[in-house]
């Protein structure tokens, strides 16, 4: 049995919990104008340092021409008086000057600005979770490293690029956290694009370095050990590859010896890409399903489904303010019966929504199940704030409407919650209601569990972000100004476990919705018990 102290890379392994950092869009966007100001200012010094290079030259020229002639022949222009005094003068008074011009250091205003925006600049999480952003991303709609890279992504407006040093960056991130599936996909795509002839400071010996040891993680014996001889023959004196490969021979050698034993036909050699090897599984069950739907695959929606599909106007059981303008209503899906309602917020309404929340727009949060306090999870990316009904009569409107279209009452409901999902940003599957094993969810609101759920869609969005429901495999797309409702109660009060969703990540672009989650009390009358559990 080889007993050995294999070497790693000598950087600083994070053991923890997953965590996700994200900026939302609207912040995301003020970030760019920071930029831009900073720019400016950068502009401006470099205008002042050239100004200032420009005076030094002129001085330089000038005198470059006295000490010419004055040193041609020192007593013959010392025998004028005037140069006698000019030379006295310079000496004394112009080089203390010209010295005075050099030490005055036009930085001041642009390190001034630059440290007032630093306030407002991400640190080192925020760079984290951007990364794991795009890993996210990568994962869920089966994207290789490369299209990232070149940037082909669908329905995106802006050529982006990722250098060798961006790829490795994003590796080195993955394996920080023992992420070494997503470690080897982007030092591949960093070395790739490094054999290809592009510049970086990275070294390809780093490059190497963290690939085969990422490689030997994913248990791929063979390719780490022709990878760190690849390493070896860059850098014969590496402080850790020599160890690595020697190990690593022995490993495979014993390797060989079991496949020759057993007859086996030894693995052939290909390059690695997505697919190469299996990602690892994590904590969600559902995780393929999900992930699936996102793509838009896996839908289950039959022609026989669709055929029990309807549309209608909805008048709120002849509501009195939906007589004269009913609600267009369609039928999204039959059983769990999910429905959107079109027109149900104006541009105007959506503009003064986001006004009003993106000051306060904060890390979303979900409620603790055992204690019932909200708190931020790794598994719920995105932006929200919380909205009364009397900050505003926009605010006051959409909540009687949501009222009147679904004869539910919004008195004893949660605030309108408005939330923003950044590129990347997501909800994994998740139920809106509380279940058994969790009664203190909703206990300090004291109006009973959420018996149904409101969501408005206040944006297109390019690519990706639907409400995906993997227990019977519907895909709700965002289309701006509509909205969905649903019961997460059967009339029993039981759950309808059913009615477990996600969020997607957005690929492309920017997802703002609003939601309103109905509460059981105050509904007695309005949507009375039924007598089955499941009615």
């Amino acid at each position: 049995m080889d007993v050995c102290f294999l070497s790693l890379p000598l950087r600083t392994i994070l053991i923890h919990q997953p965590f996700s950092v994200v900026l939302c869009t609207g912040q995301m966007t003020d970030l760019i104008f920071i930029e831009r100001e900073v720019v400016q200012s950068l502009k401006e010094y470099i205008q002042a340092e050239e100004s200032k290079l420009a005076a030094v030259k002129r001085w330089a020229n000038k005198l470059e021409v006295l000490t010419h002639a004055s040193t041609s022949d020192p007593e013959g222009f010392l025998a004028h008086p005037v140069n006698a005094y000019k030379l006295m003068k310079r000496l004394n008074t112009e080089w203390s000057e010209l010295e005075s011009l050099v030490l005055n250091d036009p930085s001041h205003g642009f390190i001034s600005n630059i440290s007032v925006h630093r306030q407002y600049f991400p640190d080192e999480e925020d760079e984290k979770g951007a990364a794991k952003a795009l890993m996210r991303l990568q994962d869920t709609y089966n994207l290789d490293s490369e299209s990232f890279s070149k940037g082909k992504l669908p329905g995106v407006r802006y050529n982006a690029f990722l250098t060798v040093d961006d790829c490795f960056d994003m590796g080195k991130t993955a394996y920080n956290e023992q992420d070494y599936y997503h470690a080897v996909l982007w030092m591949q795509q960093a070395l790739r694009q490094m054999d290809a002839g592009e510049e970086a400071k990275a070294s390809k010996a780093d490059i190497l370095d963290y690939l085969s040891y990422s490689v030997y993680q994913m248990g791929d014996l063979q390719r780490a050990t022709e990878l760190t001889r690849r390493l070896v023959s860059i850098d014969p004196g590496h402080q850790r590859a020599g160890g690595n490969l020697r190990y690593f021979e022995r490993l495979l050698a014993k390797e060989i010896r079991e496949v020759a034993r057993n007859k086996q036909d030894p693995a052939k050699e290909k390059p690695i890409q997505l697919g190469t090897y299996e990602r690892p599984r994590d904590y969600l069950p559902e995780r393929e399903i999900y992930e699936a739907l996102c793509r838009g695959e896996g839908v289950k929606m039959t022609p026989k489904r669709r055929s029990r599909l309807f549309c209608r106007y909805q008048d709120g059981n002849r509501n009195p303010r939906l007589l004269l303008k009913p609600m267009k209503e369609e039928d999204e899906w039959d059983n769990p019966h999910i429905v959107r309602y079109l027109e149900a917020l104006s541009n105007e309404e959506i503009e003064k929504i986001k006004e009003l929340a993106k000051p306060r727009l904060a890390r979303a949060t979900v409620r603790d199940p055992k204690t019932g306090v909200l708190t931020t999870a790794h598994y719920r990316v995105s932006k929200s704030a919380w909205l009364e009904g009397d900050e505003d009569p926009v605010i006051d409107r959409v909540n009687q409407r949501i009222e009147d279209v679904t004869g539910l009452t919004v008195d004893t409901a949660e605030l309108l919650q408005v939330a923003n999902y950044g590129v990347g940003g997501q909800y994994e599957p998740h139920f809106d209601f509380s279940r058994k094993d969790e009664p203190d969810a909703f206990k300090s609101l004291g109006t009973g569990n959420r018996v149904a759920t409101y969501l408005n869609y206040m944006s297109d969005v390019e690519a990706g972000g639907a409400t995906v429901f993997p227990d019977f495999g519907a895909v709700i797309w965002p289309r701006k100004g509509t909205a969905v409702f649903w019961y997460n109660l059967f009339r029993s009060g039981e759950g309808d476990y059913r009615t477990r969703h996600a969020a997607c990540p957005v690929l492309v672009g920017s997802k703002w919705v609003s939601n309103k989650w109905i509460h059981e009390r105050g509904q007695e009358f309005r949507r009375p018990c039924g007598l089955t559990e499941v009615d």
